[in-house]
């Protein structure tokens, strides 16, 4: 199995999700811009849609799109998803609120959004992040325990620390506990991305 990923793209997702599975997979990242890998192989050879994250299954098979790569990691790993009857489905819920919500409410940040473009996208974001701060179960969204739909939550907060968007109190705290989590640390570090890590674990300024 293989994955590949580009850095602080939501594919740390399931960076983290397969290392907190304790999985067996290769990792290699992704210039999403030349859309070569860092072993100089052409990524449109792997998928022809050119972005992350694409996981390689044993078999051969190919997936794409960050939400089907987690619930398929989630069905190999069901401690990973929420549990009960309905466990898999309100972990989809989730998973398609952060991606077709918070996620798509980033754009402008990352696509040099005009100024105003940015604060409407800022206000957006922290009302979204709002309404699914309210639907924590406990330390995490389902539980005691964090889930795929966590690890795409925590990439969607790293992405507001950076913008300096503003986040609630329970999602800075949800932010900062996931940080300190030994497969977070390992995954991080795979990226290259010790400072955002180190930011990730401190409290919002104010």
């Amino acid at each position: 199995m293989k994955l590949y990923y580009s850095a602080l793209a939501c594919s740390l997702a399931d960076h983290i999700a397969l290392l907190e599975a304790g999985a067996s997979f290769e990792r290699e990242a992704v210039d999403l811009k030349t859309k070569r890998t860092a072993s100089g192989a052409d990524f449109a050879e792997v998928t022809r849609k050119g972005y992350v994250p694409a996981l390689v299954l044993d078999g051969g098979e190919i997936l794409t799109e960050n939400i089907a790569v987690l619930d398929w990691i989630a069905s190999q790993y069901p401690a990973l998803r929420a549990a009960g009857p309905l466990g898999r489905t309100r972990t989809l819920e989730a998973l398609t609120y952060i991606s077709t919500e918070i996620h798509r409410a980033f754009k402008p940040m990352w696509h040099q959004g005009r100024e105003e473009e940015k604060a409407k996208a800022s206000r957006s974001i922290t009302a979204l992040l709002e309404l699914l701060s309210g639907d924590l179960k406990s330390d995490y969204l389902f539980g005691d325990t964090p889930g795929i739909a966590d690890f795409y939550l925590f990439v969607m907060l790293l992405w507001a620390k950076r913008f300096r968007v503003p986040v609630p109190k329970p999602l800075e705290a949800l932010r900062i506990r996931i940080a300190a989590r030994p497969a977070v640390h390992a995954a991080m570090l795979h990226e290259g991305l010790t400072e955002a890590l180190e930011e990730a674990g401190r409290p919002d300024a104010g």
